[in-house]
């Protein structure tokens, strides 16, 4: 069994997006990763910048559910698998209404082919 003691169920996310890319003039994301320890929301590895991952080789937070509608998953960065994990503070995904990619007035018309 895999060791979640340093999940934290009280956090609730950083916000309804990619922390990184929010600080960019022009960034945005195709899906949205929540770090389990610390509530911080940054982009999956299909997306441009990859924030989720680069806050796991930053800080050494292993856990990352998806942040996506309908979606409970966890990733456990260290054995590079999905795990099974607690449930979390809510919310547990971005609005629905917010859409994949987005946020919708940075999206590139070629996102497509931006995308890892």
């Amino acid at each position: 069994m895999t060791d979640m003691s340093d999940i934290d169920t009280t956090i609730p996310p950083s916000g309804p997006g990619c922390v990184e890319c929010l600080a960019l003039p022009d960034g945005w994301w195709l899906h949205l990763r929540r770090c389990a320890i610390c509530g911080h929301v940054g982009c999956c590895d299909s997306s441009p910048h990859q924030h989720a991952t680069a806050h796991f080789r930053s800080t050494g937070h292993r856990y990352m559910q998806s942040y996506e509608p309908g979606e409970d998953w966890f990733w456990d960065y260290e054995r590079q698998t999905y795990a099974t994990g607690p449930q979390l503070a809510p919310p547990d995904s971005r609005p629905a209404s917010q859409g994949a990619p987005a946020p919708r007035d940075r999206v590139p018309a070629d996102w497509q082919q931006q995308l890892h």
